[in-house]
């Protein structure tokens, strides 16, 4: 990790819908990420989690307050790496379809950079033509990642990403995200409700509860002298379910 910041959020607030049904989702947020770290951002549902990573990557229009990305562009993946893929396209079309938005034409070259992608992420040349559902939930991920990483992004928001796999699979992912984090030079928001697997892959962790960060810190910290109320509470029921 260095002093470099990627991503700065200033009291942000955001809001959904219009009028009298506008409604303010994140309140007063503040975050600041610096090159090659991975913040966690932990919370019940309904805790304003994954619209905080929205608005990190522009996804959220409506908001107030100061934003800077200092990276040319920004992915995310998501839980449901099936729903996040297109079940009528080939892995190689989902791959290459990114580049050929950005102008890429040459045939040869999409399927090269396509398939170079899939090895980097743990699969094989064999999955370049195969569908979503011909794959397994792990390997679906997989391809979500390398999906992600196929423009060179450098800072990638991982929305529960592995929370639809068992355990063994998201030990795999996990793995491989730091792997890809030091290979890529990569920088990684990693959003969960799982404090333990939070844990084990990020240096910094906020903790969110109705729209607003109420701690943030260290993980080590956080977790061995928790400030909050929620975050003691979040913490004993992490315990109590291992």
């Amino acid at each position: 990790m260095t002093n470099e910041i990627i991503l700065h959020l200033g009291n942000v607030n955001s809001y959904y819908g219009r009028g009298k049904a506008r409604k303010q989702v994140l309140k007063n947020i503040s975050l600041t990420l610096h090159k090659g770290e991975v913040l966690g951002v932990v919370g019940e549902s309904g805790s304003g989690k994954s619209t905080l990573a929205k608005c990190a990557i522009g996804l959220v229009t409506d908001i107030e307050g100061e934003r800077k990305l200092n990276v040319e562009n920004s992915q995310m993946v998501f839980q449901d790496s099936y729903g996040s893929l297109n079940p009528a396209k080939t892995v190689g079309w989902i791959l290459e379809e990114p580049l050929r938005v950005r102008g890429l034409r040459d045939k040869k070259e999409l399927r090269r950079r396509a398939v170079e992608m899939l090895q980097t992420v743990g699969l094989e040349e064999e999955h370049y033509d195969r569908k979503p559902s011909q794959l397994s939930g792990g390997q679906r991920q997989r391809v979500s990642i390398a999906a992600s990483l196929i423009q060179g992004s450098k800072l990638i928001i991982l929305d529960e990403p592995v929370s639809a796999l068992d355990v063994t699979l998201q030990a795999q992912i996990l793995q491989l995200l730091v792997d890809l984090k030091e290979r890529l030079d990569l920088s990684y928001i990693f959003i969960s409700h799982d404090l333990a697997v939070v844990y084990q892959i990020c240096d910094r962790v906020m903790v969110m509860y109705h729209g607003e960060v109420v701690e943030q810190g260290d993980v080590d910290a956080v977790y061995d002298n928790p400030q909050h109320e929620y975050t003691k509470k979040l913490l004993e029921a992490s315990l109590s379910l291992g």
